[in-house]
């Protein structure tokens, strides 16, 4: 007897529950746990119960319950909306924080997925963003423009810094076979030093007049707008992030361009017998990756940082677009909301440490606990018991030949 097919609202209940998506969410929550664990150990009120747990455990269970839960409610009012300020304006001021955050780390971890979709490892952010944040603080300092044209021609002259940047490592990589995380670490060291160097040159980025490593402040014709005014710092960036989400998602999902990337990032040989220039993809994929990283640092530069930078001016962007990328499955709506869980992660970790005491490096070990179960899905599908993607239809035919016989 043949078991009845299941309906179509069944298979995509199934697919979401054994798909991607969901093991990004199960991987956060594993993170936030693994987090709470960590609060609590850490916690002074808890260690002193400790002390006596056998004669009073209700003690330490409240103990416990007081730290992660003040903590994480500081993380909450820090990142999305503040209870206690007086009225809706200064209580949403958190979530723009979020915003501002998340901007860079966006379209930086846009840049890393557009490269692991075509089979690379963009480990050069930081690099790319000091040299993007170089060339549009150049432009953004020296000279005198019409507000609109000002700002324009300093957002095209990072982005293209850094797509330099990045396609010189598609250019060895195309060109030599050179490996390309290799080079990008190398080109890493390389971009710190020379906007290290051109920093203590007057002439160059150092402001006139003074010894500091620093650039002069950005002219306010070269400043991104803000969105809701001076009372929040989330300003335009945010909405070229959102425009860039999109266009990604087209260009991947979309374009004759898109489908090559693809197809040269699941099979490069298969790709290379139908005709595809493999070498070409990677060179174009390289230099898209380090335009989109290299809008991070013009992010940084003329909306954050807009009274001078350093060269630290990277805030280590770099390195956490790699994690949000992975958290989004290099997908582009994936990687938007990554990015906006990490930039919630980053405002509310400074309002947790605030309130409670909580270190900061508690929220980093919260975002490498997720990096290891995103890069162990067998883990956790494992800890939540689900089953394998097409475990359910993979199995149906056995089954009913078993009942047939």
């Amino acid at each position: 007897m043949t078991e009845p097919q299941p309906s179509r609202a069944h298979k995509v209940l199934r697919q979401i529950v054994t798909g991607n998506a969901i093991i990004s969410v199960l991987a956060v929550l594993l993170a936030v746990l693994v987090g709470a664990v960590l609060i609590a150990v850490t916690d002074e009120q808890v260690q002193e119960s400790a002390g006596y747990f056998f004669s009073r455990p209700s003690d330490m269970f409240l103990a416990v319950w007081d730290s992660v839960s003040g903590a994480y409610s500081s993380l909450f009012q820090g990142a999305v909306y503040n209870f206690r300020r007086p009225g809706f304006e200064n209580g949403i001021r958190p979530l723009m924080e979020t915003l501002t955050f998340a901007t860079p780390l966006i379209v930086a971890g846009l840049g890393v997925a557009l490269a692991f979709r075509v089979g690379m490892f963009n480990i050069g952010g930081r690099g790319q963003m000091l040299i993007a944040a170089a060339c549009a603080g150049w432009v953004g300092f020296t000279f005198q423009l019409p507000a609109g044209l000002h700002l324009v021609l300093a957002i095209a002259a990072g982005v293209i810094g850094g797509a330099v940047w990045g396609g010189i490592a598609g250019l060895l990589k195309a060109r030599t076979g050179a490996h390309e995380v290799i080079v990008t670490i190398m080109l890493n060291y390389i971009g710190f030093y020379l906007v290290a160097y051109l920093l203590r040159t007057p002439g160059a980025l150092q402001a006139p007049g003074q010894n500091n490593p620093k650039t002069p402040g950005m002219e306010s014709t070269a400043v991104f707008p803000k969105l809701f005014g001076d009372q929040y710092n989330l300003h335009l960036g945010f909405v070229l992030v959102i425009f860039a989400t999109a266009g990604v998602w087209w260009l991947l999902e979309r374009s004759a361009l898109g489908f090559r990337f693809r197809a040269v990032g699941e099979n490069p040989e298969a790709s290379k017998i139908a005709g595809m220039d493999v070498n070409r993809m990677y060179l174009y994929a390289m230099v898209l990756s380090g335009a989109l990283v290299g809008l991070a640092g013009v992010a940084q530069v003329l909306g954050t940082v807009t009274t001078g930078f350093g060269a630290d001016i990277d805030a280590g962007i770099g390195f956490d677009a790699i994690t949000v990328a992975l958290l989004g499955r290099s997908k582009p709506w994936g990687v938007f909301f990554a990015g906006i869980l990490f930039g919630g992660f980053k405002a509310g970790g400074f309002a947790m440490q605030a309130a409670e005491g909580i270190p900061i490096d508690i929220v980093l070990v919260v975002q490498s606990v997720i990096v290891l179960f995103i890069a162990a899905p067998p883990l956790v599908r494992a800890v939540f018991r689900l089953s394998p993607p097409g475990a359910g239809s993979a199995g149906r035919p056995e089954t009913a030949k078993v009942g047939a016989l």
